[in-house]
C-alpha cells in the first residue's frame, strides 16, 4: 500500500462533500502530468490518502480517503462545459486521469500547514517544501504515521 496526500480546495470540493456522498466518488480535473503518471503508474485501489484543504484559512489536513479505483480517463477533459474541458486531449489516448476516492475519516482538527512544517520528522514531506504546487503528492509511511499521531492531538 502507499500513501498520498490530495488537495482540494473545501469550498469547491471538501471532506464534508465526500463524506456526504456516502460511496466512492471522482478525483477528477488534476492537469499536471506529474499527478497523471503518479494515477497512471503508482496509485492502486487500497492506497490511502491524506485530505488536505488547500486554499483555506487554515489549510491543512482534515482527515483520510481510500483509492477505490485504478486511475480511469478523466470524463471531464471530453465535455466542452467542464472547467477540465481539454480540447487537445484525444479520445483513443486521453491527456488526463481520475481515480475514485472514498471517506475514511475526518479528523477532529485541521492540521495547518504551519504546525505540518515545524513538526520534527515532515521536512523532507513533500507538502512543506517551499514552491510545492502538486496537488496529489506521495507520502512516506513514517510521514503519515507522524500525521495520524497529531491528528491525535487537542487543539
Amino acid at each position: 500500500m502507499k500513501y498520498w496526500l490530495m488537495k482540494s480546495e473545501p469550498d469547491v470540493y471538501g471532506i464534508d462533500h465526500l463524506k456526504a456522498k456516502g460511496k466512492p466518488d471522482i478525483w477528477e480535473g488534476c492537469r499536471n502530468y506529474t499527478v497523471r503518471n503518479f494515477m497512471r503508474d503508482q496509485m492502486q485501489p487500497g492506497d490511502k490518502a491524506l485530505f488536505y484543504h488547500s486554499n483555506a484559512k487554515p489549510s491543512g489536513v482534515v482527515g483520510i480517503m481510500r483509492i477505490t479505483s485504478e486511475g480511469y480517463p478523466d470524463p471531464h477533459q471530453f465535455d466542452p462545459k467542464s472547467k477540465y474541458y481539454d480540447a487537445k486531449s484525444p479520445q483513443d489516448n486521453p491527456r488526463w486521469l481520475a481515480v475514485d476516492v472514498e471517506h475514511v475519516e475526518t479528523f477532529n482538527r485541521v492540521i495547518p500547514l504551519s504546525e505540518l512544517k515545524e513538526t520534527p520528522g515532515l521536512q523532507d514531506m513533500a507538502v512543506v517544501q517551499r514552491g510545492q504546487r502538486l496537488s496529489v503528492m506521495p507520502v512516506t509511511e513514517a510521514e503519515w504515521e507522524i500525521v495520524l499521531e497529531l491528528a491525535k492531538k487537542s487543539l
